[in-house]
């Protein structure tokens, strides 16, 4: 029976990172089995995996730095491949990418938390330059066995918590609900409706919180009934606008977080005999490309998706060069855009 304790011989105290020969022989197995776990391969006994990652964890593993160079892949792990969202976020790492001569690899979560079980396996198996995980999370074992391979992480658009030492970088959400509800107020609507994102969303709440303080700067109550949990899908955005749009009292304009949303609510004001923005006004949130040919073209928050991956690429590189990061929270700014989904109140 292998025991899952880690051995501690006699006069085996080792200063810093461990080297494949060091592991083994703490662990009492040949080099190619360590090297097989720290390579992510599957053909290690669950037992004798988890004593060389319990090493690992300990006391660390040192192997030769890597430079970037053309073999060298960067690898962005997203929420959900949907949309012209990850469109956007290709378009930024890609950039960077090229520059210095490494390819882009892809992973989808599908809407989970996290990545699923062997993605980690797979990604230790390609060696990356770094991973950038996009409005994702990953689990603390996985952030574990990423840095114990001394293969950099950065969180774009994080969904939570980075956690302590992951950088992230990610877009002004408070400011950009509040300038989106500001706008709305100006315009002279009192009665705004907001659908948020998921609750767990960081983003979500932020922007949620920005329309609250526009609201209260103005002295305009927030009402209950006016807020929507939403879901970022476009679906979401519709049946939500149906349930506002047939309120006794329904708003006069509606702050969706996200473009998708919009478009939903579009199509609910389209089926309700409706017009934008005679009937009702709408903001979205991030000025995708598509926002602009919408019929009235949409007014929304730009977010700089394809800067803050560029930036996220370029973070990562420094990183895997061995260059300090000047900051580990980055935000890029927001930026209000106008054009025709937004009107005074007809009322």
């Amino acid at each position: 029976m292998t025991s899952t304790e880690e051995p501690s011989p006699a006069g085996s105290a080792h200063a810093g990172p461990l080297t494949i020969t060091q592991l083994a022989e703490l662990a009492g197995v040949s080099t190619a089995t360590v090297s097989k776990v720290v390579n992510g391969r599957t053909e290690v006994a669950p037992e004798t995996r988890a004593l060389v990652e319990g090493l690992i964890r300990r006391h660390g593993y040192r192997r030769q730095r890597r430079r970037v160079g053309p073999a060298a892949l960067v690898e962005v792990v997203f929420h959900a491949l949907e949309g012209d969202y990850p469109v956007e976020i290709i378009r930024g790492v890609d950039r960077v990418a090229r520059e210095h001569h490494m390819a882009v690899v892809i992973s989808d979560m599908r809407r989970r938390d996290n990545p699923g079980m062997g993605w980690i396996e797979d990604v230790l198996s390609r060696r990356p330059t770094g991973v950038i995980a996009v409005f994702s999370g990953l689990t603390e074992a996985q952030r574990d066995q990423l840095v114990t391979r001394e293969i950099p992480i950065v969180m774009l658009d994080p969904s939570g918590d980075p956690g302590p030492g992951v950088p992230s970088i990610g877009a002004g959400n408070w400011s950009g609900g509040l300038s989106a509800t500001r706008h709305l107020l100006d315009l002279g609507h009192r009665r705004i409706a907001i659908i948020t994102g998921p609750g767990w969303a960081l983003s979500s709440r932020a922007r949620l919180d920005g329309y609250r303080a526009a609201l209260d700067l103005a002295g305009v109550p927030a009402d209950p009934e006016l807020i929507c949990r939403g879901d970022f899908l476009i679906e979401g955005g519709l049946a939500q606008a149906h349930r506002l749009l047939r309120l006794p009292d329904p708003p006069t304009a509606i702050f969706a977080c996200n473009d998708g949303q919009a478009i939903g609510v579009y199509r609910a004001a389209y089926e309700l005999g409706l017009r934008i923005p005679d009937d009702l006004s709408v903001v979205g949130f991030d000025d995708l490309p598509p926002t602009q040919w919408a019929v009235p073209p949409l007014t929304t928050i730009r977010q700089p998706l394809t800067e803050m991956a560029a930036a996220a690429a370029a973070m990562l590189v420094k990183l895997a060069q061995g260059e300090p990061l000047q900051q580990y929270r980055v935000e890029l700014g927001t930026e209000l855009i106008i054009r025709g989904s937004t009107a005074p109140p007809a009322r």
